[in-house]
């Protein structure tokens, strides 16, 4: 992870509170459930079921899973199905078995595998939601873990929107053996792998032990802060100060920055922090690092507001979007 580059000391005030220390009502509303699919429903299904047992006005999930495919699929709930368009772009893994229509020599797989690694073309099947239009997509990785006659179990790491069934079937006719998948679980979304997900009888029963008894400590531990799932992002830290502003549609400016890290150059997607760990909004840098140290502006234009207006009030030597 890039260092942080200081722009001014500051310290937190009186608003707010770290992530994980939030209300429980706000706790639930920002949170993030990394549910552990299983076979049969839809995502949409299993997205509003969660919506309904946990009697919210709004959920979303983050990567569609196909009925036969279990695995990681991020819940957002509430106030984070804003950040929703964010994880959907995260890279995926997966673990599947193949199964090849004539028998293959694990050799031949492996080799012919290696050379699906980089970007590929793909369109997507016709159950599909989307256009059927050729798109590209980058593989990173494709291991074979295992064979049994003609199937074989493989480990893909690809771009999100990549199509793990259309996959399979462009090996078995590079092979000129036909192929198609017999079973796919996704591992890991972004920032969330399968060690990290919950079985939703867990969730329903910490819910229902926090709504029923008032008791909170399940309930926190199947749910998780939005503010794990954008890790991946570039980051700046801003001061008290400035987020009543940028809460209100305000860019960020330089004068509100605390600190910044090293690495953000322009045009990077950033995600703009409370000095106690608070996700304020996403924006795009209109500079680099270093010229948010060096000189006067605008830092980051703003594309979400994240962070409702009331948390962090305006204040008398309040950060004021004028240069």
């Amino acid at each position: 992870m890039a260092d942080f580059l200081i722009r001014e000391h500051a310290k937190p005030g009186e608003y707010g509170c770290k992530p994980e220390e939030r209300p429980i009502e706000e706790y639930i509303r920002n949170g993030i459930i990394v549910l552990d699919k299983w076979q049969g429903p839809a995502s949409h299904d299993v997205t509003e079921f969660v919506r309904k047992k946990m009697m919210l006005e709004k959920t979303g999930h983050a990567g569609t899973l196909d009925p036969a495919v279990s695995g990681v699929l991020p819940i957002t709930l509430e106030n984070s199905c804003k950040i929703v368009s964010i994880l959907q772009r995260v890279d995926k893994e997966y673990v599947g078995v193949i199964h090849f229509h004539k028998d293959v020599a694990r050799e031949a797989v492996e080799k012919i595998s290696r050379k699906f690694i980089g970007i590929i073309k793909q369109k997507p099947p016709r159950k599909s939601a989307v256009a059927r239009k050729v798109r590209k997509r980058r593989i990173y990785d494709i291991r074979i873990l295992d064979n049994n006659s003609r199937n074989f179990c493989v480990y893909v790491k690809c771009e999100a929107g990549t199509y793990i069934r259309v996959l399979f079937h462009q090996l078995g006719e590079a092979l000129k053996t036909g192929a198609h998948m017999k079973e796919l679980r996704r591992i890991r979304s972004g920032n969330f792998n399968e060690e990290q997900s919950q079985k939703i009888h867990d969730v329903i029963e910490a819910f229902s032990l926090w709504k029923e008894k008032g008791v909170e400590d399940d309930i926190r531990k199947v749910i998780v802060p939005m503010e794990r799932s954008i890790e991946h992002l570039k980051k700046i830290i801003v001061k008290d100060s400035a987020i009543h502003s940028i809460a209100n549609g305000s860019p960020l400016y330089t004068t509100g920055i605390a600190k910044i890290q090293e690495n953000v150059v322009k045009n990077d997607i950033i995600s703009i922090l409370s000095l106690k760990g608070e996700l304020v909004a996403i924006g795009l840098s209109d500079m680099s690092a270093k010229d948010m140290i060096e000189k006067k502006g605008i830092a980051v234009k703003i594309n979400r507001v994240i962070m409702k207006k009331s948390i962090y009030p305006k204040t008398v030597n309040r950060y004021r979007n004028v240069e």
